[in-house]
C-alpha cells in the first residue's frame, strides 16, 4: 500500500528540514515534501529539494565500484567487486604508510552531507588510527566560527521563530530566499506587524530586490561599514551604557577604534553614501528589537574574520540580545555540545604508528599541499563528501596535483563529477534517503534522526560501512569499528550539556525530531539577554586590536596594480537553485552556473552585449561564460552562480581557475570572494591569453620561494 515515510535534509543549508518521502505501491518514492509538524520546515521544501528524487533515481546514478583504466582525468572506469576494491585500498594505503609514514594519506571531506555519522563518525576514526593527517575543514565557515568564537566564545544566536517579532532586520550577506528560505516566512510575518527588511549585498539577488532597502556594499568592506554603524552608534550616544558595562570587555579601546571611522571616510570603502551609514545605524540602534541575519558570505575576503566580530559587536552595543526578535544569528550550532570526542575518537591518533597528533592540513590548500609539501609528501587522497576538482581555490594547482600518477586517489560518490574522473577508485555511495543518521542544525535548535526512507540501490554503501569495511581490511581491532549506528549515535549523545539533557535515542526513535533543551517551556530564549558570554572572562570580547580595516588585496582599493590590470571584482556566490557542485549535472543548474553578470556601464567599455560568449580571466587562469548585462550588480563587480562542473564548462575550465589560495585573517578561510578579473568577449574560447602572472595567494610580483606556508 501507498505510505509516507520521514528523512531529514542533508545538504549544508541551515535549514535542515524535516522530509516526507511518499512511497507508492511499487516501493518507489513518487515525492519529496516539507513536513507540516516540523516547527521550522512547517510543510515546504526549497526548490533543490523538491527536485531530489530526480538525483534519487537518475540513470547516471553511480551503483558498483570502479577501477581506473584511462588516464587520470578521462573518467574511464572498470567495474569490480567490493572486495577486489576495498583489498587494493587497503593495501596501497598500507604500503604509502610504511613507506612514507601515514601522515602522507590525506582525506578530503567537507559537508556534502551534514549527517554526523557520515560525515564525521567512522571516517574520522579509521584516520585517526591510520594516523593519517588531518584536514582542517575550513572551506566553508572557518572565519565566521573563529570570529564567534573569539567574541561570544560560542555559536549561539537568535532562534528562527523570533525573527517575527523584530521591528527591524537587517539581512547582511544572507540571501536568505536563496539559502536559508525557512527563515522567510518569519520575516514576512515581522513585515506585516510594520517590520522593516533591509539587505546588504553586493548582489541585488531575489532577497534584495524584496527589501524595504537594498545596500549595494563593495565586496570585501563590511569590517568597514560595520565599524562605520557603530561610530554612529557611539558619536550619538545611541549605546546601550549598563549592558556594556556589565557583559563586555574592551569596550573602551573599540570606542576608540570606531571614532576613526567615520561616516565619510567608510562610504569611499563601502560605496555606500554617508548619509545612507548615518541612518542605517541610527535606525538600527533606535529600534528595538532589532536582528541581524548574517551569513558566511560575508567572511569570505580576506578580512572576513574581524568582518564577523565587527558586525557581533553591533547587537552588544545597543543591548539587542536583551529582547525576543533581537540579536544575531549567523550560527546555532553552538548549542548542539555533542560528545565529539566519543564520536571521532582522535585518542585513536595514540595508537597508530604516529603515536601522537597527526599534522593539519588546510583544505583551502589542496593545490598548494599536493604540490609543494614535502614531509612527507602526500602519496594518497581519500575523498568523500567533497568535489575540490570543482570547488577548491586556484583550480589550476589543485587539477596538477589530482594528475599526479604517483597520487592514489580514491572518492566516494553518487555521481561521476569531476573530482570522481581523477580517481584510481571510484566506491558508489547512498543517498541521505537511505541510511541512518543524526542531523545537527546551525539555523535552529531542532535535533534530528533519520532512517533509511528508501532501500539502497546497486551495490552502494553508506560512508560509515565502507570506511568500517576498510578498517577490518586494515586489522584495526579497535572495538570502535565495530560499532552499529545505534551505537554511535549513544556515544555522541553521552555529554555534560544543559542543552542534551533527557535527549536519548529512544526519544529521537519516537519523536524524529527534539528540540533541545533551551529553557522553561514557553519563555523565549535569550541566549545572551544577561551576557552569559563563554568566553573565559565571561563577556563579549571586542578584540579591537583586530578590527583595523585594510582593503582586500584583490579589490578596487588594494593593490593599484592589480586593479589596474584586472579592474573587475569577482563575486561567485551560491546559485540559488543548487548546493555548491552537488547538482551540477542538472541541465537547469548548468545553464544557471554558466552566466555571468556584468553591469550595463561596464559591458559597454568592452563591447559585451547580452548573451555574448565572454572570457573571465586574470594572472592565475581563465574560464568562459555567457554574459548577462545586469544591473543587479554594480560598476566594478560580476557575479557568477557558483559552482559549475568543469567537465560541462568550455576548456573544461571551472570558475575557481580564477580564485586564489590566499586565506582570511582568522580561521584560515579561503578568500572567494576577494577575486579580481578582467573579462573580454570572445570568438575563439581555446585561445589563451598573454596576462602578467599572480602567484597563488594573488600577487603578481611574489617569487615562487615566498609562497606561504600552510596555515
Amino acid at each position: 500500500m501507498p505510505e509516507t515515510r520521514t528523512s531529514v535534509c542533508a545538504l549544508d543549508c541551515p535549514d535542515t528540514c524535516s522530509v516526507l518521502v511518499d512511497i507508492d505501491t511499487s516501493g518507489r518514492a513518487v515525492r519529496l515534501r516539507g513536513n507540516p509538524k516540523h516547527p521550522i520546515t512547517r510543510g515546504f521544501l526549497c526548490a533543490k529539494v523538491t527536485k531530489y528524487l530526480d538525483r534519487e533515481y537518475h540513470p547516471d546514478r553511480l551503483l558498483y565500484p570502479q577501477r581506473r583504466i584511462g588516464q587520470k582525468g578521462d573518467g574511464r572506469f572498470e567495474r569490480v567487486s567490493w572486495d577486489t576494491a576495498l583489498d587494493e585500498i587497503a593495501e596501497r594505503l598500507s604500503a604509502i604508510a610504511t613507506n612514507y609514514g601515514p601522515e602522507a594519506v590525506l582525506p578530503y571531506s567537507y559537508a556534502g552531507t551534514m549527517g554526523l555519522l557520515n560525515g564525521s563518525g567512522m571516517d574520522r576514526r579509521f584516520f585517526h588510527r591510520l594516523g593519517a593527517s588531518r584536514l582542517d575543514r575550513t572551506i566553508c565557515s572557518a572565519a565566521g566560527s573563529a570570529a564567534l568564537m573569539a567574541s561570544q566564545g560560542v555559536r549561539l544566536g537568535a532562534p528562527p521563530e523570533q525573527f517575527a517579532q523584530s521591528k527591524l532586520i537587517i539581512a547582511w550577506g544572507a540571501n536568505i530566499l536563496g539559502t536559508n528560505v525557512h527563515l522567510w516566512p518569519w520575516i514576512v510575518e515581522a513585515r506585516r506587524n510594520g517590520a522593516k527588511f533591509y539587505v546588504i549585498d553586493p548582489i541585488r539577488n531575489r532577497t534584495g530586490k524584496l527589501a524595504d532597502r537594498h545596500y549595494a556594499i563593495n565586496p570585501g568592506s563590511d569590517l568597514a561599514l560595520a565599524l562605520g554603524m557603530a561610530h554612529v552608534i557611539l558619536r550619538d550616544g545611541l549605546h546601550d551604557p549598563l549592558y556594556l558595562a556589565h557583559h563586555s570587555n574592551g569596550f573602551e579601546e573599540f570606542q576608540c577604534l570606531a571614532a576613526e571611522y567615520s561616516p565619510e571616510k567608510v562610504a569611499r570603502w563601502t560605496g555606500i553614501p554617508a548619509a545612507g551609514i548615518e541612518a542605517l545605524a541610527r535606525e538600527y540602534a533606535t529600534t528595538q528589537p532589532a536582528a541581524i541575519r548574517v551569513n558566511y558570505g560575508v567572511q569570505r575576503s580576506e578580512r572576513g574574520g574581524s568582518a564577523v566580530r565587527a558586525i557581533s559587536a553591533l547587537p552588544v552595543l545597543t543591548g539587542a540580545w536583551r529582547y525576543a526578535g533581537g540579536g544575531m544569528q549567523l550560527s546555532t550550532s553552538g548549542a548542539f555540545d555533542i560528545n565529539r570526542a566519543a564520536l571521532e575518537r582522535a585518542d585513536l591518533q595514540l595508537r597508530s604508528p604516529l603515536a601522537r597528533e597527526a599534522r593539519l592540513i588546510n583544505m583551502a590548500q589542496l593545490g598548494y599541499t599536493l604540490a609543494e609539501v614535502n614531509d612527507p609528501p602526500v602519496k594518497a587522497l581519500v575523498v568523500y563528501n567533497s568535489n575540490p576538482a570543482a570547488i577548491a581555490p586556484h583550480q589550476t594547482s589543485v587539477l596538477a596535483g589530482l594528475r599526479r600518477e604517483d597520487l592514489f586517489t580514491v572518492v566516494l560518490e553518487q555521481f561521476q563529477t569531476d573530482t570522481a574522473d581523477y580517481a584510481d577508485f571510484v566506491l558508489p555511495v547512498t543517498t541521505f534517503l537511505e541510511h541512518t543518521d543524526l542531523y545537527l542544525a546551525y539555523g535552529h535548535y531542532y535535533f534530528q534522526l533519520a532512517t533509511p526512507a528508501l532501500p539502497a540501490p546497486g551495490e552502494t554503501k553508506s560512508n560509515v560501512e565502507i570506511f568500517r569495511a576498510l578498517a577490518r581490511r586494515m586489522g584495526f581491532e579497535e572495538d570502535c569499528f565495530n560499532d552499529t549506528e545505534e551505537d554511535m549515535i549513544r556515544s555522541l549523545l553521552d555529554a555534560d550539556s544543559p542543552y542534551l539533557r533527557n535527549i536519548t535515542l529512544e526519544k529521537l526513535q519516537a519523536e524524529g525530531s527534539v528540540r533541545l533543551n533551551l529553557g522553561p517551556d514557553g519563555e523565549p530564549f535569550l541566549p545572551f539577554a544577561q551576557g552569559g558570554f563563554k568566553t573565559a572572562s565571561g563577556k563579549f570580547e571586542f578584540g579591537s586590536e583586530t578590527l583595523k580595516y585594510t582593503a582586500p588585496a584583490e579589490s578596487r582599493w588594494g593593490d593599484a596594480e592589480l586593479a589596474r590590470r584586472y579592474p573587475l571584482e569577482l563575486v561567485s556566490a551560491k546559485n540559488d537553485d543548487s548546493m555548491n557542485s552537488t547538482f551540477g549535472n542538472r541541465p537547469d543548474v548548468d545553464a544557471q552556473t554558466a552566466v555571468l553578470l556584468i553591469h550595463p556601464q561596464d559591458a559597454a567599455a568592452r563591447q559585451i552585449l547580452d548573451g555574448m560568449l565572454v572570457r573571465a580571466h586574470n594572472g592565475r587562469g581563465k574560464c568562459y561564460f555567457e554574459a548577462r548585462v545586469s544591473t543587479n550588480v554594480q560598476p566594478g563587480v560580476v557575479r557568477a552562480h557558483s559552482v559549475r562542473w568543469n567537465k560541462s564548462s568550455i576548456a573544461k575550465l571551472g570558475i575557481n581557475q580564477l580564485t586564489s589560495e590566499r586565506l582570511t585573517d582568522i580561521g584560515g578561510g579561503p578568500t572567494f570572494y576577494s577575486c579580481l578579473v578582467e573579462v573580454l568577449p570572445v570568438t575563439e574560447p581555446q585561445q589563451g591569453h598573454s596576462q602578467p602572472v599572480m602567484s597563488r595567494t594573488g600577487h603578481s610580483d611574489t617569487p615562487a620561494t615566498n609562497r606561504h606556508p600552510l596555515s
